[in-house]
């Protein structure tokens, strides 16, 4: 089946398509979101069944590793799902592709059980393994995490790994 992520708001003329857009980087966290794609408009918290959640990207700036989702069996990865503008599209690839994501279209479900194929962003190489994740891009992660209300377990997740890289 060949989808795209792109929907129209009922009502919407073509010229004003928008991107349903899966966020778990940065970029869930609301002002982080807000820098890249302005218009962004929140519409529900999802998760990615059978994906993972990984530290394979190093460098960057943040002084530790940068997050993916991979394919993974029996895990799930939450997030939140905003409708981004497709003028806004482009800045919003830019950013992730500066921390070695690309654009890749997944199927997330919602709270209450419906299926929605949404455009996220994962790491454009190969895996030489996990690296100790960044401690400042970890807190974006949780401060967007708390803000929508994601899944107590999802939350204590991310602790786990900021705790673990030994700052909290």
């Amino acid at each position: 089946m060949n989808y795209n992520p792109f929907s129209q708001p009922e009502g919407a003329t073509e010229e004003e398509t928008t991107l349903l857009y899966f966020a778990y980087t940065a970029r869930i966290a609301p002002q982080k979101m807000s820098e890249v794609a302005p218009g962004a408009e929140f519409q529900f918290i999802a998760h990615l069944p059978e994906w993972g959640l990984e530290f394979p990207i190093d460098g960057n700036g943040w002084n530790g590793g940068l997050p993916t989702v991979v394919p993974t069996s029996g895990s799930t990865v939450w997030g939140a799902v905003f409708a981004v503008p497709d003028d806004q599209i482009g800045a919003l690839n830019e950013v992730e592709g500066s921390e070695h994501r690309v654009e890749s279209t997944v199927e997330a479900i919602d709270r209450t059980g419906k299926r929605h194929r949404v455009s996220t962003h994962v790491f454009d190489g190969s895996s030489n393994g996990q690296v100790e994740p960044s401690p400042s891009y970890l807190r974006l992660m949780l401060v967007g995490s708390k803000h929508w209300s994601l899944p107590a377990g999802w939350i204590a997740g991310l602790e786990e790994h900021l705790e673990a890289s030994g700052t909290t």
